[in-house]
C-alpha cells in the first residue's frame, strides 16, 4: 500500500510545476501536460517515487544512521525543522555552511566551540570580562547556535542528505555527490534530477506540497526507528536469557561439585 495517494498530493498542490519556458528537459518523463503555460507533474509517478524514497529512508533509520535535512528557502524552513525534530534528525535551515560535508572536522570544531563558551560562562571564567567583551562572546555564541545548533548532535558525516530544492541547495548536493552520500530531493520541473539518487518530482515552492511529502517520509523514518527499538529489545532479551542459562548451568555444576566433594573425601579416607 502506498504511503500517499493521488488525491492527497493533488489537494496539496504537488502537481504544479514551473513555467514551460523555465523547464529542464531532464524532467520530461515526469511531466503529465502543460496548462496555461505551466507544466503539470504526473502525480502517479510522484506517489511511486515517494514510496521508493520512504523505503530507503526507513532502512537508513533502522540501521541507526542519520539523515541530514536541508532547506534554506523561506517556505520550507518551519516544516523541515518540525519534521526533522520529530524523528531526532539533524537539519540545516539557515545558510548552508560551505564545506560542511567535505570539511566536516572544521564544522565539528565550530560546534564544539559553542559548548566551550557555555562551560566558560558557567564556571565564571568570563566574569572578569568587560561588558563589551562579554557581549561579543554572547553574540558569537548566538550566531553559532543559529547556524549550527540544529546539527550539534551530528558527530559524524550523515548517511544521507534530503533537500527540498535541488537548485537552491546545489552546493550541498555537490558536496554529498563528491563524498558518495546518497541524496534524496524534491525536484521541480525547472531542475535537473541527474545528481539525485532518490528524486521526488513535485512542487518545491508550496509549503503544503513540502509538508505532504515530508509527512510520508518522516512516518517511514519513525517506522524504522521503532523496528530498531524492537530488534534491540529482542536482542537484549535473548542475551539476558543466554546469560541466565549460563548462570543456571554454572550453579548446577557448583552444586554437583559440592555434593561430590564429601564422597571423594570419604573414599580418600578409606
Amino acid at each position: 500500500m502506498s504511503r500517499t495517494n493521488f488525491d492527497q498530493l493533488l489537494e496539496a498542490g504537488c502537481h504544479f510545476g514551473h513555467l514551460k519556458r523555465k523547464w529542464d528537459p531532464a524532467m520530461a518523463p515526469y511531466i503529465f501536460m502543460e496548462r496555461n503555460g505551466i507544466h503539470i507533474i504526473n502525480l502517479h509517478k510522484t506517489v511511486a517515487k515517494i514510496d521508493e524514497a520512504a523505503d530507503a529512508m526507513k532502512q537508513i533509520a533502522k540501521s541507526g544512521k542519520k539523515i541530514l535535512f536541508v532547506a534554506t528557502k523561506k517556505q520550507a524552513k518551519a516544516v523541515i525543522a518540525e519534521k526533522a525534530t520529530e524523528v531526532g534528525m539533524p537539519y540545516v535551515i539557515e545558510r548552508w555552511p560551505g564545506g560542511m560535508l567535505t570539511n566536516f572536522p572544521t564544522i565539528r570544531k565550530a560546534v564544539k566551540k559553542m559548548s566551550t563558551i557555555d562551560k566558560l560562562i558557567a564556571d565564571g571564567t568570563y566574569s572578569n570580562l568587560s561588558k563589551r567583551e562579554l557581549l561579543q562572546v554572547t553574540r558569537q555564541r548566538a550566531k553559532l547556535e543559529k547556524n549550527l545548533g540544529s546539527i550539534a548532535d551530528l558527530n559524524r558525516l550523515p548517511s544521507a542528505l534530503f533537500v527540498v530544492d535541488v537548485m537552491k541547495e546545489q552546493i550541498a548536493v555537490r558536496e554529498a555527490n563528491r563524498l558518495g552520500i546518497p541524496v534524496f530531493g524534491i525536484v521541480d520541473t525547472n531542475s535537473n534530477p541527474d545528481n539525485i539518487d532518490f528524486m521526488i518530482p513535485a512542487n518545491d515552492d508550496s509549503a503544503k506540497s513540502i509538508e505532504a511529502i515530508l509527512g510520508a517520509l518522516v512516518a517511514a523514518i519513525n517506522e524504522g526507528l521503532e523496528e530498531r527499538k524492537v530488534e534491540k529489545a529482542d536482542a537484549d532479551a535473548a542475551a539476558n536469557s543466554q546469560k541466565d542459562g549460563r548462570e543456571a548451568e554454572e550453579a548446577e555444576e557448583e552444586a554437583a561439585e559440592a555434593e561430590e566433594a564429601p564422597a571423594a573425601e570419604e573414599a580418600a579416607a578409606e
